[in-house]
């Protein structure tokens, strides 16, 4: 299985504040929408509650300490990630896609073999952050940058990175 973290960070590693996004950045929803469309998605409790519902043609994999959390309908939740990879296992996923929240990524990013960044060009406060992407482990294979306009609040570049 392969298992890629799709993420917006700022330059300072800030993702989010109070459990949102901070930035309009359609470009960034554009592309995680076409990324992760017909795939599972896993995400931290915290963050499946900011999407409000279930993103369609995804099916979600929550992970949540409280073993009394129900998943909607033909989604699942797990109280650890090891679990969630046991199921998309013995399920035969392709790939797997890890979107969040910030503890999510900290326990997952070394487990992961791509990283799919938009770093934003911004430096917001916030109170969710991405860990350093360490370069003896992550090398860079694409970019393409792009400047702020009236979808986009500021400059933005799709990142890619490959396990080394």
């Amino acid at each position: 299985m392969k298992i890629t973290l799709i993420v917006a960070k700022a330059k300072n590693n800030v993702i989010g504040k109070d459990n949102q996004l901070i930035w309009k950045l359609s470009a960034d929803l554009r592309r995680f929408k076409n990324l992760t469309t017909g795939h599972h998605i896993l995400m931290g409790r915290n963050t499946f509650e900011s999407l409000g519902k279930p993103l369609p043609n995804r099916t979600h994999l929550i992970i949540t300490r409280n073993p009394d959390f129900q998943a909607p309908d033909g989604h699942f939740s797990f109280t650890s990630l090891v679990n969630a990879f046991i199921f998309c296992n013995k399920m035969g996923v392709d790939e797997l896609f890890i979107i969040g929240g910030g503890q999510i990524y900290q326990e997952s990013i070394d487990l992961c073999d791509v990283l799919e960044i938009t770093e934003v060009e911004c430096e917001p406060d916030g109170d969710t952050f991405f860990p350093e992407i360490n370069p003896k482990v992550w090398k860079e294979t694409e970019r393409e940058s792009f400047p702020a306009d009236e979808k986009n609040e500021y400059p933005y570049s799709f990142v890619t990175y490959k396990k080394i």
